[in-house]
């Protein structure tokens, strides 16, 4: 079982993840890895040193191509249970979630596969149980 909470804000080091509900004239943009068959919205690790906006920044660049685009926060997320990312089934992980709003795209240079631009909402995502969760939260809050 995973399960989902959501902050305003944690102390800074605890934000591990960068997480970017992304869209394109009013569309969703996806993103679907080399090695999996799903589709997941972009995000990743934070890296050492790395404030968490300029790794939200560095992930959407990196899984989208996005070359123009404007980002902001819309609040902390963790995450407990066991996940491709947590063996331990008690160990809660925290992100940053973010909303983007992108103007341009050059090709990818990534493990990115492709990106999908659509009106919908996918059904296969690679995370069911987090990133469906993380779309609510930021419409509940108003950012989308």
């Amino acid at each position: 079982m995973v399960e989902v909470k959501f902050y305003d804000s944690v102390a800074d080091e605890l934000l591990k993840f960068a997480v970017i509900i992304a869209k394109t004239d009013g569309k969703w943009v996806f993103c679907k890895h080399r090695e999996r068959d799903t589709y997941e919205v972009p995000g990743g690790h934070r890296e050492a040193g790395e404030d968490i906006l300029t790794a939200a920044k560095r992930e959407l660049r990196e899984e989208t191509g996005a070359t123009d685009f404007t980002i902001q926060p819309v609040c902390v997320y963790s995450v407990t249970g066991k996940t491709r990312v947590s063996e331990n089934v008690d160990e809660e992980t925290f992100g940053m979630l973010f909303v983007a709003d992108v103007r341009g795209f050059e090709p990818l240079h990534s493990e990115i596969e492709r990106i999908l631009i659509t009106d919908r909402l996918v059904e296969n995502w690679t995370y069911p149980m987090i990133q469906p969760k993380l779309l609510e939260e930021a419409k509940r809050r108003g950012c989308l």
